[in-house]
């Protein structure tokens, strides 16, 4: 077969498709979702085909690669008798397939769903008289009846009743199941034609005649475009073309593609993610970890290792990287993994990250906890985590983890593993820069640095106003701590202060919700008093736990706004040029 071309595109008759369906020859990779198509768009499939109008391309994969093997299953309402390979898996179009297959090729109802989700159980029939009348709207011709084949009205009262053949052909409704089914066809039109007086015999017949050559043979004849996606194709590729395709607006990720993949090779990849994450997520810090996040530190490690070996080779964690994954490789590696993972949890407790929502980067953990199992023991050391501590650190408030980030992995990856063994700075801590400017532009959650100045004034030993106590893990989550603000914006608000200044981090630091419930909305000499004279502070202890926040005693106990902002501004720089090294 010639390899420069990818695909083969084509015209199939409906018949054919169906019967690979019910026969296996066509089956679904197991990275499939579930068929989920409810009963009207199941009735307009069929008003779609009756009017030989288009209904799309399917697409399928061909087998028979043996680098491109995945678990299969077939579709929804087949049973195979003995497990088989089939010829070619469907990429897109198994609802519409299956939606087909369902009321044309079986004998019992199909179990779908109604407009409000419910489970029902419906049969499909075409009204002959009506699709062949060109003033019925052909909607109305094809219509669906629950499982016992009565049609109701309001008062529970029976309209219509199909429940035998004889009520079938009295009342001139054809099964669609019928279609293909040519022994079948021919006993229900022989009743429907000629078990009547003379003058309804003569009337069907022509009906019978106009209808088995105007609306049968749209069925039997009717031809489906498709395109087939050779089995030469590399796997990423395969998950691209799916998203790509995909009618359902469904996106295939690597995870569900690498399952399937190794699930041909009698591995569970879906097993091994749920003991991940069953052991992650009792980190707080880790319960946000996806899977794909484990797979490109699994990847990492995969290609660092061979790169050890083979100093020409990549290091690289991107999707196609992660799908050339081997079930042995992944094996080797995923207890590796989780091990850093699970580091990863304690370096950033260390580091005053407590919460996922905590995370400045959650990406940065890919290559983190790559990192600290490349390292195994050496990580413990005490220079080398103060040297992953300031790679981190500058990540985070050099802001370097928003885009392109897979790139930086595999180069973190290589650069800092060699920095610790003596190297040059990784280009993430050369490159890490922060304006002070960018103080006053800091606001919310969504700046990786404003999270990071939260968690960096914890590090260098920010002490509850209320308690005086370190901030740790066990008080950061049984005492509720947030960033609030200093200064409190209504103060703010009634003293004139600028909303710029007064909502930036400059402002806000880390404080328990209980602190927070005293300062409410006074001014700070007011809350200070509070503290000392309501909850028994000694004043000087109280100016030595303000200054774990770099806050400026005099300036806030005078309720002194712009020389507390310009001092704390200097003094959060300080300690970000120093986490970052750059003093």
């Amino acid at each position: 077969m010639d390899t420069s071309t990818t695909f083969d595109s084509t015209v199939e008759n409906m018949n054919d498709l169906l019967n690979y369906l019910q026969a296996g020859h066509t089956q679904l990779p197991e990275f499939q979702r579930s068929w989920i198509w409810d009963d009207e768009r199941i009735r307009r499939l069929l008003v779609s085909i009756s009017m030989s109008y288009p209904i799309g391309v399917v697409t399928f994969l061909q087998t028979g690669s043996e680098g491109l093997v995945f678990k299969q299953r077939p579709i929804h309402g087949v049973e195979l008798n003995n497990a088989m390979r089939p010829e070619r898996l469907i990429l897109d179009g198994q609802q519409r397939l299956t939606s087909l297959y369902l009321p044309l090729f079986t004998d019992g109802p199909v179990e779908t769903t109604d407009g409000r989700n419910r489970e029902v159980k419906r049969y499909y029939y075409i009204d002959i008289e009506k699709i062949l009348d060109d003033e019925v709207d052909s909607e109305d011709a094809i219509i669906s009846v629950k499982e016992d084949k009565q049609v109701r009205a309001a008062g529970n009262i029976i309209v219509a009743d199909y429940s035998t053949m004889d009520k079938e052909c009295d009342a001139g409704v054809f099964p669609v199941n019928l279609i293909f089914n040519t022994e079948k066809m021919f006993h229900w039109m022989n009743r429907y034609c000629n078990h009547a007086d003379p003058d309804t015999q003569l009337k069907r017949q022509k009906l019978w005649m106009k209808f088995t050559s105007e609306i049968v043979t749209r069925f039997q004849n009717y031809q489906i475009p498709i395109i087939m996606l050779r089995k030469y194709v590399p796997k990423e590729a395969v998950c691209q073309v799916f998203e790509n395709v995909n009618t359902g607006g469904v996106s295939l990720s690597v995870f569900e593609l690498l399952t399937a993949s190794f699930a041909a090779d009698n591995f569970s990849l879906r097993d091994a993610w749920d003991y991940v994450e069953a052991s992650t997520n009792q980190e707080p810090v880790l319960s946000g970890l996806a899977n794909t996040d484990f797979l490109q530190t699994v990847a990492l490690l995969v290609s660092y290792q061979r790169k050890k070996q083979h100093p020409n080779a990549a290091v690289s964690c991107k999707r196609k990287d992660i799908l050339k994954l081997s079930v042995d490789e992944f094996k080797s590696n995923s207890d590796l993994a989780l091990e850093g993972y699970l580091n990863v949890a304690q370096f950033l407790q260390e580091q005053k990250m407590f919460l996922s929502r905590d995370l400045p980067y959650s990406t940065q953990l890919v290559p983190l906890a790559a990192i600290l199992s490349g390292l195994g023991r050496r990580a413990h050391n005490h220079t080398v985590r103060g040297m992953i501590a300031r790679w981190l650190w500058c990540g985070i408030l050099g802001e370097q983890y928003g885009s392109a980030v897979e790139t930086r992995f595999a180069k973190d990856m290589i650069e800092v593993m060699s920095w610790i063994d003596g190297g040059p700075e990784p280009t993430t801590v050369k490159e890490a820069e922060f304006s002070p400017d960018r103080l006053l532009t800091l606001k919310t959650r969504n700046s990786a640095a404003y999270k990071g100045i939260n968690a960096l004034l914890m590090r260098d030993g920010g002490k509850d106003f209320l308690s005086g106590v370190d901030i740790d893990i066990t008080t950061y989550r049984g005492n509720n701590f947030d960033i609030h603000h200093i200064f409190p914006r209504y103060y703010c608000q009634n003293a004139g202060i600028d909303s710029e200044r007064c909502d930036s981090i400059v402002n806000k630091t880390p404080l328990s919700y209980t602190t927070n419930r005293i300062i409410g909305g006074n001014a700070p000499s007011i809350y200070l008093d509070k503290l000392q004279s309501e909850h028994n502070i000694n004043p000087d202890a109280l100016d030595n736990i303000l200054s774990t926040h770099a806050i400026d005693v005099n300036a806030i106990r005078n309720n002194d706004f712009d020389t507390f902002f310009n001092q704390r501004m200097d003094a959060l720089q300080s300690r970000i040029n120093k986490a970052m090294s750059q003093q």
